[in-house]
C-alpha cells in the first residue's frame, strides 16, 4: 500500500450553533489540513498520483472555505462547522476529484497546533 500526504492551510471564521461556551461566539482559526491518499499500485512513472494534481484538487476545495464565515457556506448552512465536519467535507470533496484507483485514507483539520480532528471514510 502506498500513501501520499499533502498539507495546505486556510483561514476562516465560524461559530458553533447551540454550543454553550466561548465557541458559540464568532471567532476564527488558521486551519491546517493534512490529506492522506492511498493506493495499491503505481502508474508507469512510478507515481500513485502527481502531487501537483492533489495540491490542485485540495486547493480548489479549501479556496471556497478561505477567508469566509463558514456558517454562511452551502456546506455548513445546516450543520455546525466543527473541525470534524470540516474534515469530512474536505474528504468527500477530495474523493470526488481523485482517480478510481486512489482512495482518500483520511483528512485531518487542525484548528491549532494542538487540536485537530480526523475523518477517515
Amino acid at each position: 500500500m502506498f500513501e501520499l500526504t499533502v498539507r495546505t492551510e486556510f483561514a476562516a471564521a465560524h461559530r458553533l450553533r447551540e454550543y454553550e461556551g466561548a465557541c458559540e461566539n464568532l471567532h476564527g482559526h488558521n486551519y491546517r489540513v493534512d490529506a492522506t491518499l492511498q493506493s495499491d499500485g503505481l502508474d508507469d512513472l512510478g507515481m500513485m498520483m502527481d502531487f501537483k494534481e492533489i495540491k490542485a484538487a485540495l486547493g480548489e476545495i479549501v479556496d471556497r472555505l478561505d477567508h469566509v464565515f463558514l456558517n454562511d457556506t452551502e456546506a455548513f448552512g445546516e450543520i455546525n462547522p466543527t473541525a470534524e465536519n470540516i474534515a469530512k467535507h474536505i474528504c468527500e470533496e477530495l474523493a470526488a476529484r481523485t482517480p478510481e484507483a486512489v482512495a482518500v485514507k483520511s483528512v485531518t483539520v487542525w484548528e491549532s497546533d494542538r487540536c485537530g480532528a480526523t475523518y477517515a471514510p
